[in-house]
This record gives C-alpha cells, sequence and structure tokens, in this order.
C-alpha cells in the first residue's frame, strides 16, 4: 500500500507505516539534544563543553602573536609567522570536514522532517500535537544550523583573510630577514677590510719605527770605530791634511782629463785633415742630455746656410756607418741610440766635402739607466709635455699636455680628453728631435700611426730621454723595435 504526500512542493512516495502511540518516545541516540551557547552557537552536549570553537582558537592566536611581535626578533617572528600559518591551514582543513558534517546533518533533518509529515497523516489526537511539536523543533533546529553555517562560513572567511595576512608577513618577514643578513655580511666585510689596513699600518708603523734605530746603530758602531782608529793614531791633524790633499788630487785629476781630453780631440782632427781643423770643428759635450754644434773656426769656410748638412752614427771601430734620416741641421743632440757610439757629420759645399767626427763614443748619462729601471716597475708613467708640432702644423698653444708610457701602449692627453692612443706596433715611430737649435735635447719625434705625427717637448734632457728608453723597452717586450725614420735597428745593425 503506497501513499502520496506533499512536502514543499515536491511530490514524494512515500511507503505506508502503522500508527503510533501517544506515549510513544524518541531514542536520544537519534534526537541529541542541543543548546544555545555564546554567540549564538548550538551546542552538542555530547561532546566535550570544553572544547573551544575555531573562532576563539583564531582570536588565541592573533593575541598571542601581537603581544610577541615587539619583543621577538626578526628570524623568530618568521618563525612565528610560519607556525601561525601552519596551524591556518589546520584550521582551514577542519572547517571543510565541519563544512562536510554541516551538509550531513542538513540530509538527516530533512529526512527526519520528512518522516514526521508523513507520521502526520497517519496520528491522530493527541499524538497530532507531538508530531507538530517535535516538526517545530526540527524546522527550529533547520534554521539555528543555517544561522551556525552562516556564522562558519563568515568564519572562514575571516581565516582565509588572516591566512593571507600570515602569508605576505611570512613573506615580508623573510625578505626582512635576507636584507638583515646581507646589510651583516656587508658590515663584517667592512669591519675586516678596515681590519686589515690597520694590521698594515701597524706592520708598517713598526717596521719604520724600527729602521731609524737600526740605522742609528749603525751609525754609532761606524762613529766608535772612527774614534777608536783615531784614538789609535793619535794624529788627528794627519787625517785631516789626507783629506785636503786627496780633494787637491781630485781636482788637478778632473783638469788633466779635460785637457786630455781637448788633445785627444785635436789631435784626430789634425790625423783626418789639416783643412779641415782651419774650418769647422764639433763643440759641445759628447754625452746624453747634451747637443753638438758645427762651428766655424775661421772666415774663409763658407756659410753652414748654404752647405749640405748629413750626420751619421759610425762604431767605436769604425767599420760601419748608418745614416740618421733626417739629421741635416748644424746642431743634433744625441738620443740613447748613440750612446758607445760616435758621430760623424759630413760637410758638402762647391764639391769639397768635410767631415768632423766626435772625439770618442756618446758617453750615457749618470743614473739615467738606474732611474729608467725604477719606471719600468710601474704599470704606466706619465710625462709633462708640450706639443710643439702636429702632423708637420706648428702649435702656437703651449698648454701642457700628458704623455702616458704603458707596457702595452701610449697615449697622448689633455685634462680629461683623449688626443691619441696607440698600441705598439710596427707602424710607430720614436726617436730624438733631429735639428731645433739648444731646444733638441729636451724634445722627441712620435709618430703614432701613419696619419699622426707630433714633436714633444719635455721639461729636461732626463725626462726626454727616459722617456725614449721606457717606451723602447715596452714595445721590445711586445717584440716591436721603435726607431726613427729610416733608421736601421741596434739589432739589425749587429747582424750585418
Amino acid at each position: 500500500m503506497m501513499r502520496v504526500v506533499h512536502d514543499f512542493g515536491t511530490v514524494v512516495d512515500k511507503p505506508a507505516i502503522r500508527g503510533m502511540s501517544t506515549d510513544m518516545i524518541f531514542a536520544s541516540s537519534q534526537f541529541p539534544n542541543y543548546r544555545i551557547g555564546a554567540y549564538n552557537q548550538m551546542l552538542d552536549e555530547r561532546n566535550d563543553p570544553k572544547l573551544m570553537s575555531m573562532k576563539e582558537v583564531i582570536a588565541r592566536e592573533t593575541a598571542q602573536l601581537l603581544e610577541q611581535h615587539m619583543r621577538q626578533s626578526v628570524r623568530d617572528l618568521a618563525k612565528k609567522f610560519e607556525r601561525s600559518l601552519a596551524v591556518a591551514a589546520r584550521l582551514s582543513d577542519e572547517a571543510r570536514l565541519r563544512e562536510a558534517a554541516s551538509m550531513e546533518k542538513h540530509v538527516l533533518l530533512k529526512k527526519l522532517r520528512d518522516s514526521l509529515e508523513s507520521l502526520k497523516g497517519r496520528v491522530g489526537g493527541g499524538n497530532m500535537a507531538d508530531v507538530q511539536e517535535v516538526i517545530r523543533m526540527v524546522e527550529s533546529l533547520a534554521v539555528k544550523l543555517a544561522q551556525r553555517e552562516g556564522e562558519v562560513i563568515q568564519d572562514k572567511a575571516e581565516v582565509k583573510k588572516l591566512a593571507n595576512f600570515i602569508k605576505q608577513a611570512s613573506e615580508d618577514a623573510k625578505k626582512l630577514v635576507n636584507e638583515e643578513r646581507a646589510f651583516a655580511r656587508a658590515e663584517i666585510e667592512r669591519a675586516k677590510t678596515a681590519v686589515r689596513r690597520i694590521e698594515k699600518a701597524v706592520l708598517e708603523h713598526e717596521r719604520s719605527s724600527r729602521m731609524p734605530s737600526k740605522e742609528e746603530l749603525e751609525e754609532l758602531m761606524k762613529e766608535v770605530q772612527e774614534a777608536r782608529l783615531i784614538k789609535m793614531l793619535h794624529r788627528q791633524s794627519k787625517v785631516m791634511d789626507m783629506e785636503h790633499e786627496l780633494l787637491a788630487l781630485r781636482g788637478q785629476l778632473s783638469e788633466k782629463t779635460k785637457c786630455s781630453l781637448e788633445l785627444q780631440k785635436q789631435l784626430a782632427i789634425i790625423k783626418k785633415s789639416e783643412r779641415n781643423v782651419l774650418l769647422y770643428e764639433l763643440n759641445g759635450a759628447e754625452a746624453l742630455g747634451s747637443y753638438l754644434e758645427i762651428q766655424p773656426l775661421s772666415n774663409d769656410a763658407p756659410k753652414l746656410s748654404k752647405c749640405s748638412i748629413q750626420w751619421y752614427r759610425v762604431s767605436y771601430e769604425g767599420h760601419k756607418k748608418d745614416l740618421i734620416s733626417g739629421a741635416t741641421k748644424v746642431t743634433y743632440a744625441p738620443e740613447p741610440f748613440d750612446v758607445g757610439r760616435m758621430l760623424q757629420a759630413d760637410i758638402a759645399s762647391n764639391g769639397q766635402q768635410i767631415t768632423l767626427t766626435t772625439t770618442g763614443p756618446i758617453d750615457p748619462a749618470p743614473g739615467l739607466a738606474s732611474y729608467v729601471e725604477l719606471l719600468v716597475r710601474k704599470h704606466d708613467t706619465q710625462f709633462n709635455v708640450v706639443v710643439t708640432q702636429m702632423n708637420g702644423a706648428e702649435q702656437p698653444s703651449e698648454s701642457i699636455h700628458a704623455l702616458h708610457v704603458g707596457k702595452m701602449r701610449m697615449k697622448l692627453s689633455k685634462d680629461n680628453m683623449t688626443i691619441t692612443k696607440e698600441f705598439y706596433s710596427n707602424s710607430m715611430q720614436l726617436c730624438g728631435v733631429r735639428g731645433g737649435g739648444n731646444a733638441a735635447p729636451q724634445a722627441l719625434f712620435w709618430q703614432s700611426s701613419t696619419n699622426a705625427s707630433f714633436i714633444l717637448a719635455f721639461e729636461s734632457e732626463r725626462e726626454r730621454n727616459a722617456a725614449i728608453m721606457l717606451a723602447r723597452r715596452f714595445a721590445f717586450d711586445c717584440n716591436i723595435t721603435l726607431v726613427g725614420p729610416k733608421d736601421i735597428s741596434p739589432e739589425a745593425t749587429h747582424r750585418l
């Protein structure tokens, strides 16, 4: 037997059930007792009354975080945020489980109401009133359950918001930790650098403080030895006489040397040609850093401006003679290539040729070699120069330029502007200026490339010769030989 009832506008087939007595009692296991707690929460009395709600747990955790935020370090705060994030994830999982349980409760309440409606049509009398009372209780329970679900949804939204906040705070904490760690590392490196600098300064101070004491001790020992020697001899006046005698002998030796050089020069001129002695002579010191000048000795000598002049480098034995290209002036300033060799000037006039030769090889400049050895240790050496000619054109400005001679290249600059910068190559040329009067010992010719050439004037002869020797030394290390125009390098001359 089947019966059709109407419930919420839906037709459902229900099986017929037998009537119930008025003293019917529902089992407590099927209909548990509920009570309304704080914040309109429905509490199941079967559960532990001490169990806190999810909102209370979140509130307690948030309060603890806010309380400990100001007194925790950055790293502890980051760890706390990570733990809070894990708690929020766990609470979210519990919320999903409760939501599933809530859905099951709705299904059970609906089935119970359907059963009570079916029972309502089967009973009568006092039992009808009891069934209606139970239906009202079930509907009230459904309303309260819906309210509870609304609160759960709101709590869930708050949990998500709190989880996002905790996640962002955790990322900010990690970023702050990384920034603090980088700052700490930078501070540590600066401290280490300062410690090393202080240690170096202390070592230098100790070394410098020890050196004077050692020198003073050595000087004191020398003075003691000299005092003992004088005391042993008991002839202080004799020592002073010997010193004066030595000074006098040194002066006489210097004068004799000058006289000997002059006699050798005159003897060489007499041996070559008596005529040359009467017409011209070479005047000037035969050493690097000076200049030689052809001077007439008589009024019968042809004017040098109408004569053709050419300078040569001659080996000391006289077997090899190399032409110095461009050296066609009355004056010539020896350069480092001329050291150790003799210089010769041929004067041609009216079909006659007069030859003048130095009395000996060109002497090196005192202390120049040791000065260049000190400069070789540097990576780059700067010389102050004045550009007198550029690409054959005279330069009226006498502003100071900087010539940099490096291990791989040479550079000419003014202030912060680079005029030319070239690596050592076979097209580069470098030599002393061949001519130019008494300023020639301080000037050099530099062809940086095939399209750029300069004549540079230095502050002194020593700076000019040092620049030439240094550039040729660095170029030789690069398998390049720097010479003047059409010059033959000493290495090639030696092979010939």
